[in-house]
């Protein structure tokens, strides 16, 4: 009983009994109907609830705080919404093959989305549950302007792969124009920027040592984006797709995977 009035007395707390708690029920419907199709849907709209309750719980609702709650529910909704859409329309997400119908599997594909919200959202948790406030400082503009520039990067580069692929002339060929002409991933560059001013601004309120180790947000999303389920798979398929197009080569060759302009 201790441990239950400590969880729910604690916003961290219930901030980590919500976002475990969606995945898992969303699990069990997703086994039984061996489906992943409201998969990202369910992250996004996570983000989007763990951001707007951890405002309401902590019940001031500085200006910090609107604006950095708001960034994150701007977000979550954009990508939600985008991410729930493509996957109607392509009817499955090429990462479930093997585990959709593997409940054990499927269950650690939720699991770690649960790791992912709740330590992507730390600065944010942080943040809102502040009880004192302080003027706004350089740091939450430029962080704030860092995640700008990363949410264009984002819903410019998301829309022209789009365009692209609707196109049916351009079936069985890769995207190399626009923001994917300077960057293999330029969606994923604006999804590590975002983080990144996030934190950045969040800092601007920070207080004591133990609240900077948020910065585990951004190195989680960074490490995960480049080692474990984004880049490393997107890049596998494309040498699986395209490894023995000269033209796909010398796109690999000249341009950054990454880091615009830095290859």
């Amino acid at each position: 009983m201790q441990i239950l009035y400590f969880i729910m007395g604690n916003t961290f707390g219930k901030a980590v009994a919500i976002d475990f708690g969606i995945q898992w029920a969303c699990w069990i419907v997703a086994s039984l109907f061996k489906t992943e199709k409201f998969y990202d849907l369910a992250g996004s709209g996570t983000f989007f609830l763990l951001a707007y309750q951890t405002l309401r719980w902590g019940g001031t609702y500085f200006l910090r705080q609107k604006i950095q709650t708001g960034l994150v529910m701007t977000w979550a909704a954009r990508l939600g919404i985008f991410l729930f859409t493509r996957v109607l329309k392509s009817g499955q997400d090429s990462r479930f093959n093997k585990v959709r119908g593997n409940p054990a599997m499927f269950w650690i594909y939720w699991t770690i989305q649960g790791v992912w919200i709740f330590l992507t959202l730390l600065p944010t948790i942080m943040l809102n549950d502040k009880k004192e406030d302080k003027p706004l400082t350089a740091r939450d503009y430029v962080g704030w302007g860092v995640w700008v520039i990363g949410f264009l990067f984002e819903v410019i580069a998301d829309y022209q792969k789009s365009v692209f692929k609707s196109d049916l002339t351009n079936k069985g060929k890769f995207i190399q124009t626009g923001l994917w002409s300077i960057s293999r991933h330029p969606n994923y560059f604006g999804e590590i920027l975002m983080w990144i001013g996030l934190f950045i601004s969040a800092t601007s309120i920070m207080s004591q040592p133990k609240e900077y180790a948020t910065v585990i947000s951004p190195i989680f999303v960074i490490l995960l984006l480049t080692k474990v389920s984004g880049i490393p798979i997107l890049e596998a398929q494309g040498m699986k797709r395209y490894g023995n197009n000269p033209q796909y080569l010398e796109y690999c060759k000249n341009t950054a995977k990454l880091l615009p302009f830095i290859w």
